[in-house]
């Protein structure tokens, strides 16, 4: 009988509580040999040269220690990374992929409550939900709330605009489809042709920010993204529309985009800023035409599960001799999320 891979874990329990729950963890240990279940923290204390030297599978997630060149000779049995969470680039090395060692992530399943999150503030953007609640929450009646329903208010036949065919940004265009709705994209690395066949068109930056009812951001934070979102492109855009940020706050110019905002000509539900945390003087917390969350987009509260499932699955693949669904790519390292 061959001998089973053996499992590590390597992960801030406190910031992946439901990552892997028990049920996930009994999977685990039903096609491979689990080495120690308590996550390690630190790959170079206490047990961990320990354990690390007797690991052939290694799950990661929020927290873990950066992996490079040095663990993987504390390592030498490493053949797979799993990484419970989206983008490996805070922790993993380019060393890891160029030695051979596999890594997949659950990208595609933190995908999902992004795009739903997403779609869901598109809908409430277009109806001015927000404005709406405001309104009424002030005057105790509907005096003026009334009125406004005859407004051009509304998600018929509004034009979105997608920045960036990623994984989120192509599961939002997909989640559009059934709507009355008109669909841009730009992405330089898609078509005219590419686009379509994801039910969208393709067009210019300045296109889309001039066109659209709805932006919605979903590139990746790279060195040739970041600040992508100008000053001219938020000028461009028409007056009561919405900019939409679940991706990444430095591929949007903040200070453009508080200005911006400042004038009350454009609105904007923001998931994520520059820095992550405002300082407490932003006036992001306080501008009536902003509606910010503190990251919360991806996969949070039982939504977790989502991601250690995926994992789990890719790891049986993995362990059965089957193609990952998510492995990564060398070469796509650099311009990944």
């Amino acid at each position: 009988m061959t001998r089973p891979h053996t499992i590590a874990f390597a992960m801030d329990p406190a910031r992946t509580e439901g990552v892997i729950t028990p049920p996930l963890l009994d999977r685990l240990a039903r096609s491979c040999t689990i080495v120690d279940p308590t996550p390690l923290r630190s790959f170079t204390q206490g047990q961990a040269p320990e354990v690390l030297r007797r690991t052939e599978i290694l799950v990661t997630g929020w927290g873990c220690p950066a992996i490079g060149r040095r663990i993987l000779e504390t390592a030498p049995n490493l053949k797979l990374v799993a990484h419970a969470a989206g983008t490996v680039k805070g922790f993993l090395s380019p060393d890891v992929l160029e030695a051979g060692i596999t890594v997949t992530h659950a990208a595609e399943a933190n995908a999902i409550p992004v795009a739903e999150f997403t779609l869901a503030a598109i809908l409430f953007a277009n109806k001015h939900v927000f404005r709406f609640r405001d309104l009424y929450r002030a005057d105790r009646n509907r005096s003026r709330t009334f009125p406004l329903t005859a407004q051009p208010v509304g998600n018929f036949r509004r034009t979105i605009g997608i920045i960036g065919a990623s994984r989120i940004g192509r599961r939002v265009i997909e989640l559009l489809e059934p709507f009355h709705f008109r669909v841009l994209l730009h992405d330089p690395y898609v078509d005219a042709r590419g686009a379509a066949a994801l039910g969208a068109e393709s067009v210019s930056l300045d296109e889309l920010m001039r066109l659209s009812d709805v932006v919605s951001i979903h590139a990746p934070a790279l060195p040739s993204t970041q600040g992508m979102i100008a000053r001219h492109h938020l000028a461009l855009m028409r007056d009561g529309t919405t900019l939409i940020n679940t991706a990444r706050g430095i591929i949007v110019d903040q200070q453009a985009l508080i200005d911006e905002l400042r004038t009350g000509r454009i609105d904007a539900i923001i998931d994520v800023t520059y820095p992550e945390v405002p300082e407490e003087s932003s006036p992001l917390y306080d501008l009536p035409n902003v509606f910010l969350t503190p990251h919360i987009a991806g996969a949070i509260g039982n939504e977790r599960e989502m991601l250690g499932e995926f994992i789990v699955e890719e790891i049986e693949r993995f362990v059965e001799g089957l193609p990952l669904r998510s492995a990564i790519m060398p070469a796509a390292l650099e311009t990944m999320a």
